[in-house]
């Protein structure tokens, strides 16, 4: 019963201060926010870097200088595993990315996805360039180039100063970890707020967001928005169950969205903002109906929960400018107004299960 009594604490401080601002009003992503590098997640002073940054790590991120070709400490790593940034951990490159382009750098021809990266125009030396830095903390990571020799047709030459690499897990051990892996896929309203909170949740592997429940296969973001396919949009989220649990999921599920509104959330009105559960297994169903129940019989709320607990199908995943949404958009309206007031209650509430700063 401690989840009810946690839920029931803490839930009128997210349900009193739902924004009027509705998600539909301002969903004009795209992938031109890579025109602003001043709007980072991660700001430091520059005393700040120097204590964390060795000097060689601060030139090159901070003062965008370039390492001697050919001497990079991970221009020949062969090794299998992921490339980060240096300078606060984002996760940029792995190594099937990774190609010997002769240059003198390590390079790339793609980055993960997600917005990981932003590209800015360099004029530089009296060249015209695409200068590519850390979408997180704005750390210079190199340059982008359109000679690659692989079907993307792309390079990234990066600094290894730029970068710190992470080797791939055993494999005893990755199955270890495998097997504590469990998904669930939720709908609370729009996806970028869900996405954004869960996206600091100690134990969460990643978050998704998409669409599921609905009748048409591969849908787009516009045919979901007119609302004629019946998908509701949602965020598949991946959690490792040693870390974290599925009690703890739907505690803060219930706890950063409104159940008691049908088909609405805030201004944002239609099924595919309805609040859906989409179970895989019959533990799954088992706690979030047992979870609904109390709610409703402790009267949490002033009205019914109307949360759905469907069988879940299938899980189609939104347009790469979709995702990550929050940091890679909070100088707009509605990262600041809608989002960012959920985050700053969600850090209050669960601060002892808040993410540790990967670094």
């Amino acid at each position: 019963m401690k989840l009810f009594n946690s839920i029931l604490g803490l839930t009128f401080l997210f349900i009193s201060s739902i924004s009027l601002i509705a998600c539909g009003q301002n969903k004009s992503a795209d992938n031109t926010s890579d025109k602003k590098t001043d709007n980072f997640s991660i700001i430091k002073t520059n005393d700040d870097w120097k204590k964390e940054l060795s000097i060689e790590q601060y030139k090159v991120l901070r003062e965008k200088e370039t390492e001697r070709p050919f001497t990079g400490k991970l221009l020949y790593n062969k090794e299998k595993g992921v490339y980060k940034c240096a300078g606060c951990g984002n996760e940029l490159f792995t190594d099937e990315m990774k190609f010997d382009s002769h240059c003198g750098w390590p390079s790339f021809d793609k980055e993960i996805a997600g917005g990981k990266i932003k590209k800015v125009e360099d004029n530089s030396f009296g060249m015209h360039r695409t200068e590519i830095v850390c979408a997180k903390c704005g750390g210079h990571l190199g340059h982008l180039f359109d000679d690659g020799p692989t079907a993307t047709g792309m390079r990234y030459c990066v600094n290894s100063e730029s970068l710190t690499f992470q080797k791939e897990m055993a494999v005893a051990e990755a199955t270890k970890t495998k097997n504590n892996i469990d998904t669930i896929t939720l709908g609370g309203g729009c996806y970028w707020c869900v996405e954004a909170v869960y996206e600091m949740l100690d134990g969460v592997v990643s978050v998704t967001s998409g669409f599921s429940g609905g009748t048409v296969a591969n849908p787009t973001y516009r045919e979901v928005c007119m609302g004629n396919t019946g998908h509701a949009e949602v965020v598949q989220i991946i959690y490792d169950n040693k870390k974290t649990s599925l009690d703890e999921i739907l505690k803060v599920f219930f706890t950063v969205h409104d159940p008691t509104t049908l088909n609405r959330q805030g201004a944002d009105e239609g099924e595919q903002y309805r609040s859906v559960i989409f179970y895989r297994n019959n533990e799954q169903y088992k706690t979030a109906k047992s979870i609904i129940d109390e709610l409703n019989k402790r009267k949490v709320y002033d009205n019914p929960v109307v949360t759905q607990i469907v069988p879940f199908k299938v899980f189609y995943k939104a347009a790469d400018d979709h995702q990550d949404y929050y940091s890679q958009n909070q100088e707009k309206p509605y990262c600041k107004m809608v989002i960012q007031p959920k985050l700053e209650k969600f850090e209050k509430l669960f601060k002892d299960r808040l993410k540790k700063t990967d670094k």
